[in-house]
Parts: C-alpha cells; sequence; structure tokens
C-alpha cells in the first residue's frame, strides 16, 4: 500500500513540475508527502535540512558566484572576450569559436554554468549579429558554451559533489581541466565547420601586436585565473579558501580601479571593458571596475542564485536520504550489475546520467543519482575522480537538451530568441559534446593525467 502511495505522489509532483512549479517546491512536497506515507519523522526533515549545509566546504559556493557578478561588473569579462576573438578572429566563424573560447576563460573563474552563459552571451551575441552570423546560431553558441561553467575549474558543482561523495575538492576541480577544455575544442571545431559552410562572420587578420594588446587588457583576469589553478594545485589553500581569496581579489580590482577609470577611460560603449583598438597602454592596465554604491546591488544578486541552489541542496540531500530508505539505491545497483562488463556498466550509468539531466537541474541531478551511481563505478574499478568527471560531464550536456535545457532559457532570456526555436541550431553543439563524453570516458587519463604528477606531501586538501 505504501509503494502505491509513492507511485501516485511522485506522479503528482511530476505533473506540477510540468505545469513549471519550482524544482525546489517539488522536491520538498515529494519529501514531506513521502515521509508522511513511511511513517518518517519530520523532525528528521528540519534536522537534516540544517546539517546538508553545515559543511565548510560549501562555503566556495556563494563566494564562486560573486566573482563571477564581480568580473562582469568590473569590465573583466569584456576584456577576455575581446582577447579570444583577437586570437581566432582570422578563422571563419573566429567571432563565434572566440565566444566559446571566452566561456571557458569566464568558467576559470566563475564556476557556474548560467552565469557563464548570460555574462558572454549578452556581450558577444550583439557582436556577432552584426559580424553577419545568424541570430539563432549566436544565440545557441552561447547557450552551449555556457556547459563548461561547470567542469572547468572552479566548480560549484563539483564542490557539491566533492560534498556528497567525501571526496578531495582540489582533486576534482585538477581532473575537470583537461576535460573542460576538450569539450571547448570540440565546440569550436563544430562551430568552424558550421560557420565556413554558411559564409558566416567577418575575417580579420591575425596581428600579433593587437593579440598581445587584448592580453595586456585582460591581464587581472589572466592573473585570477592562475591564482585559483595554482592554489589548488600546489596545496597553497583549498577550494573554500581559494574561492575567498578570488572574490576578495576582484573586489579589490574593482573598487580600486573604478577612481582611475573614471579619469583616463573613456566612456565605454556597450558593455563594461570596452576599449577601442588605439587605447594607449595605460588605459589597458585599468578596467572600468565599479563604485561602493554599486557593491551592494552586486552582492545582491548573487544573493538571490545563492539563496536558489542552497535550499535546492538541502532538500535533496533529504531526498536523497529517503530513496535510501526505500531501496533506490539496492535496486539500481542490482539492475546495473546484472548487465555484466565493465564498459556495459559504465554506458548505463552514463545513460542514466543523461536521460535524468534532461528533466532535472545539475544540482538535484547530482545529489539524488551520484550516491547511487559513484558506488556502482567503483566496484567495476572506474577511478572515483574520473567517475566524478564523467558524471558531471553528462549534466553539464543536461543544460542544452530538452524539456530542461537551462542554459537554452537564459540564452533565450538574454536574446529574445523563442526556446524552441534555438533547439535545432544547438543539435550540432550537442553531437560535439556527445563525441568529447565518449572520449573523457574511455581515456581516464584525460581526468587523471594531472593528478598523476602532483607533488607528493603538498596536494592533502579537502
Amino acid at each position: 500500500m505504501d509503494g502505491l502511495w509513492v507511485t501516485l505522489i511522485s506522479i503528482g509532483v511530476t505533473i506540477l513540475f510540468a505545469f513549471g512549479v519550482p524544482i525546489f517546491l517539488v522536491i520538498g512536497f515529494w519529501v514531506v508527502g513521502v515521509s508522511l506515507v513511511i511513517d518518517f519523522t519530520l523532525a528528521n526533515i528540519g534536522v537534516t535540512l540544517y546539517e546538508g549545509l553545515n559543511f565548510f566546504g560549501l562555503l566556495a559556493l556563494p563566494l564562486f558566484i560573486l566573482t563571477g557578478d564581480l568580473i562582469k561588473s568590473a569590465g573583466i569579462a569584456k576584456r577576455l572576450s575581446d582577447f579570444a576573438y583577437s586570437v581566432l578572429g582570422w578563422l571563419r566563424g573566429g567571432l563565434a569559436m572566440a565566444s566559446l573560447g571566452a566561456c571557458g576563460l569566464f568558467a576559470a573563474i566563475s564556476g557556474s554554468n548560467s552565469a557563464t552563459t548570460a555574462t558572454i552571451g549578452s556581450i558577444m551575441f550583439p557582436e556577432m549579429k552584426k559580424g553577419g552570423y545568424d541570430a539563432n546560431f549566436a544565440a545557441a553558441t552561447a547557450a552551449a558554451g555556457g556547459t563548461v561553467g561547470i567542469i572547468i575549474p572552479p566548480s560549484i558543482i563539483f564542490i557539491v559533489y566533492g560534498f556528497l561523495m567525501n571526496l578531495s575538492i582540489s582533486d576534482l576541480f585538477i581532473g575537470g581541466l583537461i576535460p573542460g577544455c576538450l569539450m571547448v575544442i570540440a565546440m569550436q571545431a563544430v562551430c568552424w565547420f558550421i560557420c565556413h559552410r554558411n559564409g558566416w562572420g567577418h575575417l580579420i587578420q591575425f596581428r600579433l601586436l593587437r593579440t598581445l594588446k587584448m592580453a595586456l587588457g585582460a591581464w587581472l583576469g589572466f592573473f585570477a585565473i592562475l591564482l585559483v589553478i595554482w592554489g589548488i594545485y600546489t596545496g597553497a589553500f583549498s577550494p573554500t579558501e581559494a574561492a575567498g581569496i578570488t572574490a576578495g581579489f576582484c573586489m579589490l580590482a574593482g573598487l580600486l580601479m573604478y577612481p582611475i577609470a573614471q579619469r583616463l577611460l573613456p566612456p565605454s560603449e556597450g558593455s563594461p571593458g570596452a576599449l577601442p583598438e588605439d587605447a594607449g597602454f595605460l588605459q589597458r592596465l585599468i578596467i572600468p571596475g565599479f563604485s561602493f554604491a554599486e557593491l551592494p546591488s552586486i552582492i545582491m544578486r548573487s544573493g538571490q542564485i545563492t539563496g536558489l541552489l542552497a535550499p535546492l541542496i538541502a532538500v535533496s540531500v533529504v531526498m536523497q536520504q529517503i530513496l535510501s530508505l526505500l531501496g533506490a539505491n539496492a535496486f539500481v545497483t542490482e539492475m546495473l550489475s546484472g548487465l555484466g562488463g565493465y564498459h556495459a556498466v559504465l554506458f548505463a550509468c552514463m545513460a542514466i546520467v543523461l536521460v535524468a539531466g534532461t528533466v532535472l537541474e545539475s544540482l538535484p541531478n547530482t545529489i539524488i543519482l551520484a550516491p547511487i551511481l559513484a558506488p556502482i563505478a567503483a566496484s567495476i574499478g572506474v577511478d572515483p575522480i574520473h567517475f566524478a568527471v564523467i558524471f558531471l560531464v553528462g549534466d553539464a550536456i543536461g543544460f542544452i537538451t530538452p524539456p530542461y535545457g537551462l542554459n537554452l532559457y537564459v540564452a533565450s532570456g538574454i536574446t529574445g530568441i523563442p526556446y524552441f526555436r534555438l533547439l535545432r541550431y544547438t543539435l550540432p553543439y550537442l553531437g560535439a559534446l556527445m563525441v568529447a563524453w565518449l572520449l573523457i570516458a574511455l581515456l581516464p587519463e584525460l581526468s587523471t593525467l594531472l593528478l598523476v604528477n602532483k607533488g607528493a606531501g603538498v596536494y592533502q586538501l579537502q
């Protein structure tokens, strides 16, 4: 009888989700309803909600979100985009390829897929339209580029995964570096082919001097990226400390540069950070920054995103606990173990992640499925860090797959192009990401190579 009620409750909350009820409430209704059915004390929900967030490592979550908003407001994101275009603009489709490259650079500071899509999309979409690209393709490019936001370190979702599975967050960050770069390269290859076939984009001559100028203008962005990667890889600080240091650095840079920028920089046209090509040496060193008066709104915007994610983490932890009591873990383990060989089980896990990613956001998907699938993968000999990367790359692909496709909604919101019109133009990128995902799954070295070369006795962070 309990099974019937659990099934009815599950169907009911699925209908609510289909009608647009926020996923936090959907999971919350399911948790409360099933707890009542199975006589699971409701007092446990309150305790688990609190304990689910009472973890030092999760402090990195709001700090990296804040970092993303700071670098956008300070004009650093625009400088990184201009640098990427100066490197790739001589290729057919170079501006679109630069957008994907800029997504990778932005991801190396922010750690968020939606922030990457929104920031780079709002900067590069108008430029791509002016450059002769199809508007639908330009918006789809921004959506696809955002998928690397949770793979290239630092990554918000890697922090959550490490917390759930008791893995070193530092190891996870380093494990995602090469796969994230592979995803960008795969999408750029497809982008070049499509643009070459359609004749999209205006070519610019590659000039080393211009590239050096753009690199000089983006020096603060490069410094922030290297600060995070160097600190985590060498063990100088933990991921949580890295988040605090990076957020503090970007905040100080933005505030200190603002009064100087008011005197020396020309009025910004378009996105903060835009500079004419004939700008002088000193002007390139300076970013627009932001004033103390703007800081509360920047922090509030980051706080709103954190306020959406944190309760979702907490309630999903309770859901995972109830699923374990219902025997979901044992059921999936028995079902997959019966498949036999290494690759059969691994590909079955990947299929489950991909299907779940089409209807769930990466956070609940990770919290619900990772504790079930990771032990199964470990039982067939998959390295835990390697499987974490496989799992989360599959999660990331879900950002451009219907019916959920969060990045498609974000790109639609910033460009005004209907969601369903973007689907057609994301299919080539989806194919490129699937190929990259398969390579990552079949070649564990892509996830573990940098870990093998860690310094002994230095890299002992959790």
